[in-house]
């Protein structure tokens, strides 16, 4: 049996951190019932680079955390929708919601509402700011929580800051904040039968991913700067140009520098005074880098990948997202897995499966939810009529 087997979870929530925080949940085995509004659903069902399939709201954005799920269309503005959602929580073990602060309290279906129907609920709330603070009304999105973080202040380099990550950071670091607090209730749940209410800061999420650049600042008095692809806590160690492309180094340690000046052919560097030390080495950094990148140009980004890396010296090429899930230590390890149906172009669809294993192979999700298509069987399951709610 998987983890999570035999736990119930409503996901009330939209678009990413709330979804993907379900998503690893239904992975591990809970079976996750997707509550959406009937107009249009999850706004992520029309997002993503397939257009056809976002119009027929499978947008590819919904598609990447949204398989296994079952769907249930409720109007949450009328009575009978309020009433199935009630009903709904009184046979499940936790909810999610992403509703900005006070949405669900007015509605009547907040946390205190809703656990003291079921005391064993576990209600999560994930929004931008937290359930208080002089910020909770604000509205948040991705992009927004990064610069309010100072993520995007150590993102990128004097010229290029600030600048946001590739990916919606943010949101996923939330998503998983909730997970953990999750599965942590749920143990408490399963010995005492005591609930939770667990609020959910992105911002707060962000920040506490930032460890060591937040805890540089207050207990360092440092004021963290950007510089680019390169490691504040080492040198060198970075991103350094080959022959053909970027590579990554991070000779972080005094012996995997030493071995990286051997197979440079520079072995005067281990004991020129500007270098010899790692304080020196951080010191002189832009100098150490260009000794590096001469002596790198003479092979390539490969050829010195699998060099450095048989010497101990930690190193990686600078990969494209379809460069890297060909690579066999992707290909081989099931991370990308065919659900079944195929995209607009008739390709097969696909999802990733969370970033750990278990001793257990993941089951293959189901495909990601039609909006609505498990409403008529929970209605049922639940003593309403179909016809009694909007859906």
């Amino acid at each position: 049996m998987q983890p999570l087997a035999g736990v119930r979870i409503l996901d009330l929530s939209n678009v990413l951190a709330g979804p993907f925080c379900a998503y690893y949940l239904a992975s591990l085995g809970a079976e996750v019932i997707k509550v959406e509004k009937p107009d249009g659903g999850d706004l992520a069902r029309s997002l993503g680079a397939d257009p056809a399939m976002a119009a027929k709201l499978q947008g590819l954005s919904f598609v990447a955390v949204n398989a296994g799920k079952q769907s249930v269309a409720l109007d949450l503005k009328t009575e009978d929708g309020k009433e199935a959602l009630r009903r709904l929580v009184d046979c499940s073990d936790a909810l999610i919601e992403s509703y900005r602060p006070g949405v669900m309290e007015r509605l009547g279906l907040g946390a205190t509402a809703l656990r003291a129907r079921n005391p064993k609920l576990i209600y999560c709330a994930i929004s931008g700011f937290g359930q208080d603070g002089p910020w909770r009304g604000r509205p948040a999105y991705d992009q927004i929580v990064q610069g309010l973080s100072g993520a995007m202040s150590v993102t990128g380099d004097e010229n290029s800051a600030p600048m946001r990550s590739g990916f919606p950071m943010a949101d996923t670091i939330g998503g998983l904040n909730a997970a953990v607090a999750i599965s942590a209730a749920l143990v408490r749940q399963r010995t005492t039968g005591e609930g939770e209410t667990i609020d959910v800061s992105m911002l707060e999420s962000t920040l506490a991913a930032m460890g060591w650049v937040v805890s540089n600042h207050l207990n360092g008095g440092v004021d963290p700067k950007p510089i680019g692809n390169q490691n504040f806590t080492a040198a060198p160690s970075g991103t350094f140009r080959t022959a053909d492309a970027p590579i990554n180094i991070a000779a972080n340690e005094q012996r995997q520098f030493e071995s990286l000046c051997d197979l440079l052919d520079r072995p005067e560097l281990k004991t020129d005074p500007r270098f010899a030390v790692r304080q020196a080495r951080k010191e002189n950094r832009d100098a150490l880098n260009r000794e590096v990148e001469a002596g790198l140009s003479t092979d390539t980004a490969k050829a010195w990948e699998e060099r450095l890396n048989a010497a101990g010296v930690p190193c990686g090429r600078v990969m494209t997202v379809p460069d890297i899930l060909q690579e066999a230590q992707i290909a081989d390890r099931d991370f990308v897995r065919a659900v079944g149906g195929a995209t607009s172009k008739g390709a097969p669809l696909r999802v990733t499966r969370p970033g750990f294993s278990l001793s257990e192979p993941f089951p293959i999700p189901a495909l990601p939810p039609e909006l609505g298509a498990d409403t008529r069987h929970w209605l049922e399951k639940i003593g309403m009529q179909s016809e009694e709610t909007t859906a």
